[in-house]
């Protein structure tokens, strides 16, 4: 299994950015282009996740490019200062420009539902990615797109299809509706209400920039979990 190169940031920016690229092959189950790939660095390694968008099918929901939202997954997951989303950079790759996103060594067998119920000690994390989902407006999270990982990190991954200016949120994630919102959380958002940062905003249309803020005015003015009213709003497959 292909295993973290570093935990040290600026270690893990420069094996993506720098790295020379080896296709390793594709990963089961996707369906876009999704490979993995051997990365080499001044004496460094390690293993990344590559989606160029050659290997996108066309959406009629979003316009070709979702490379560029796994790209914004990760940066608004550091703006709200979370470290939700393994560290992911646009690149140009052996089939042309896409995102690389560090590979996450995780339990193949621990998915949310598992994580939910054997870990209560992790549900403050998984608040968190509650929190995320609706302000990305996460299209699909599904249970396996949370990983847990050798170090008892959660991760999560297959963030294509977020960040749409129309309210699209189906996630698995409904354990913690109409709970009260941490003060941690909305304070570290709420200046996005003001002004989303350039890094975040370059990846995004001037339409979803805006939807982002209202959804982050809307958890001020309503400050508990979402509830899904319509009983709708989960992905499938679920998992």
């Amino acid at each position: 299994m292909p295993g973290l190169y570093t935990t040290d940031t600026n270690d893990v920016h420069s094996l993506l950015a720098n790295g020379d690229i080896e296709v390793i092959g594709r990963l089961a189950g996707s369906s876009n282009a999704t490979l993995l790939v051997r990365l080499e660095h001044e004496g460094g390694h390690g293993h990344a996740v590559y989606k160029p968008l050659r290997g996108e099918r066309p959406l009629w929901d979003f316009p070709p490019g979702l490379y560029k939202r796994e790209v914004a997954a990760r940066v608004l997951s550091e703006i709200l200062e979370l470290n939700l989303v393994p560290h992911t950079i646009m690149r140009e790759g052996p089939f042309g420009e896409g995102s690389l996103q560090l590979f996450i060594d995780a339990d193949p067998h621990e998915h949310y539902f598992s994580i939910y119920e054997s870990r209560p000690d992790l549900h403050d994390c998984l608040r968190e990615f509650a929190f995320f989902d609706f302000i990305a407006n996460n299209t699909d999270r599904k249970s396996g797109h949370i990983l847990l990982d050798i170090d008892d990190h959660l991760w999560g991954i297959d963030h294509g299809v977020c960040f749409s200016a129309d309210f699209k949120l189906r996630t698995v994630i409904w354990d913690f509706a109409d709970e009260d919102i941490p003060s941690h959380l909305l304070e570290v958002a709420a200046p996005l209400v003001e002004s989303v940062p350039l890094g975040l905003a370059a990846l995004l249309d001037d339409d979803e920039v805006e939807a982002l803020q209202q959804r982050v005015k809307y958890l001020l003015q309503n400050p508990q979990f979402p509830v899904d009213h319509s009983g709708r709003r989960h992905p499938w497959p679920l998992i």
